[in-house]
């Protein structure tokens, strides 16, 4: 191994100090979204450099104490890499911005996401789920592993995240088999709105997500009119 370079386990027990959840699934999963990159032996092995852990530190340090989402970090990450100081996190965390008008008329523009595939093991470890919890979302069918394999994706790790941060509020998967039951009626309303389209354009495999993005955006409008200014 090169002079200063370390582990996965060798950075973990460096970091297990100050924040005890961190795992080795979930620095494996800051790399698959992009936020570290650490260097490859020929074996294949990751291997960390000092500046790696310093960006780890400072990855779980505002996720635990300032509950930065993902894409806020990896703006800050952004300046970092560019010279210049993150901003300042002394004030409250910034609430999530309006989404852009060129977002909303061509949501296909943006860069699809690396692909994520995890284990049920590693889906607990990186959400925090209960055992309980998660056998309680998958009965109502809120978290299930994708068609013909036994690993999850993205979205099956987004609700379990979600899933944990809504127990707190005392909302259980009887609660969010709501939200799957208007999302599934959401879904068909799409499917009839785009179907003549699709006939008359078979290629056009993307419209049924920009039409979901725009649904989307005025679901989470409307939401927002209805709760107490």
């Amino acid at each position: 191994m090169a002079i200063g370079l370390r582990s996965i386990g060798q950075v973990l027990a460096v970091l297990k100090a100050d924040f005890p959840d961190v795992s080795i699934s979930k620095i494996r999963f800051l790399e698959a979204e992009g936020l570290i990159s650490p260097e490859r032996a020929p074996s294949g092995y990751r291997r960390y450099a000092a500046s790696d852990i310093d960006r780890l530190r400072y990855i779980l340090d505002v996720q635990k104490n300032h509950y930065l989402p993902l894409k806020v970090i990896r703006e800050h990450l952004e300046l970092m890499d560019r010279g210049q100081a993150p901003p300042s996190l002394t004030g409250p965390a910034p609430a999530a911005e309006e989404p852009e008008a060129a977002e909303v008329v061509a949501p296909a523009s943006r860069q699809p996401k690396r692909a994520i595939r995890v284990t049920r093991r590693e889906l607990l470890q990186v959400s925090g789920l209960s055992e309980a919890s998660l056998a309680d979302l998958e009965k109502h069918g809120l978290v299930l592993p994708r068609r013909g394999t036994v690993y999850y994706g993205r979205d099956a790790l987004t609700v379990a995240v979600i899933a944990r941060k809504l127990a707190a509020f005392g909302m259980d998967a009887r609660h969010l088999r709501v939200v799957k039951q208007s999302a599934e009626r959401e879904v068909g309303l799409i499917e009839q709105a785009v179907a003549p389209h699709l006939r008359r354009n078979p290629s056009a495999r993307q419209l049924p997500a920009d039409v979901m993005q725009l649904v989307l955006h005025a679901h989470a409008a409307i939401m927002r009119s209805q709760l107490p200014q």
